[in-house]
């Protein structure tokens, strides 16, 4: 499962960075936040991603801000139930191989403060009417502790907001490979902070164990891209 704030996809040519990585990647899941495109259609969801068994739903952008885009594999995951809301877009699912019932939502955050509290009510109130396993992916626009943000110092309203919203819903923040910040802006003084991440809850890291997020490079994008997958240890030359 990939999650990734590709920052617009109106450009053929970054579709087609997107495509090839994807390819390179081989996911089932893959979520892509700030897409500025304010509609979908299969035409362009075959330029981004060359699985023939690929099915979607789309958050349209506001204009060209904004969007999120969820695509899975229909030989892995078959859809029970989709809710699109204003910040986020959640896909329930049946696992074709193992019947495991589970849903992914895949967020873009807002900035404003204002609307986090808005943003922490649709999640919560989509997963009370589910009450499935649950993963949580996408770029939250916010960090949880001062120490995920470079330089950070001080605990915020807004960072407590976020914590109050884990533990009401007992989510795990998966370990972070590669790095300790998923965003990094392109100036000479650069900020760096981990507004990027997958969330899990108890049931859900129960029927897949051992699962970490991973940081990958970002040919495109200041976001990098997380890769949630099982974790593979090495012993040696020999990995299991």
């Amino acid at each position: 499962m990939v999650s990734w704030n590709v920052r617009g996809l109106n450009d053929s040519r970054k579709r087609l960075v997107v495509r090839n990585l994807l390819q390179d990647w081989n996911c089932d899941v893959v979520c892509l936040q700030e897409t500025k495109l304010a509609g979908m259609d299969s035409q362009l969801i075959c330029s981004l991603w060359s699985c023939p068994y690929v099915d979607w739903v789309a958050l349209d952008a506001d204009q060209s801000a904004g969007g999120v885009l969820m695509m899975w594999d229909r030989r892995v995951l078959e859809k029970l139930e989709v809710l699109v809301g204003q910040f986020s877009i959640s896909v329930r699912w049946q696992g074709l191989g193992d019947g495991f019932i589970w849903a992914c939502s895949g967020v873009y955050g807002p900035n404003d403060n204002n609307l986090r509290g808005q943003m922490w009510d649709e999640l919560i109130g989509i997963h009370q009417l589910w009450e499935v396993p649950w993963c949580y992916i996408g770029d939250f626009n916010i960090v949880r502790l001062p120490s995920e943000r470079l330089g950070g110092s001080h605990l915020t309203p807004a960072m407590e907001n976020f914590s109050e919203f884990t533990e009401e819903l007992s989510l795990i923040d998966l370990p972070l490979e590669g790095g300790s910040y998923t965003w990094l802006s392109g100036s000479e003084q650069p900020l760096m902070s981990r507004i990027n991440r997958a969330l899990v809850s108890l049931d859900w890291e129960d029927h897949y164990p051992d699962v970490t997020q991973q940081i990958l490079p970002r040919p495109i994008s200041d976001h990098f891209p997380i890769l949630v997958r099982k974790h593979v240890a090495k012993v040696g030359w020999v990995q299991r």
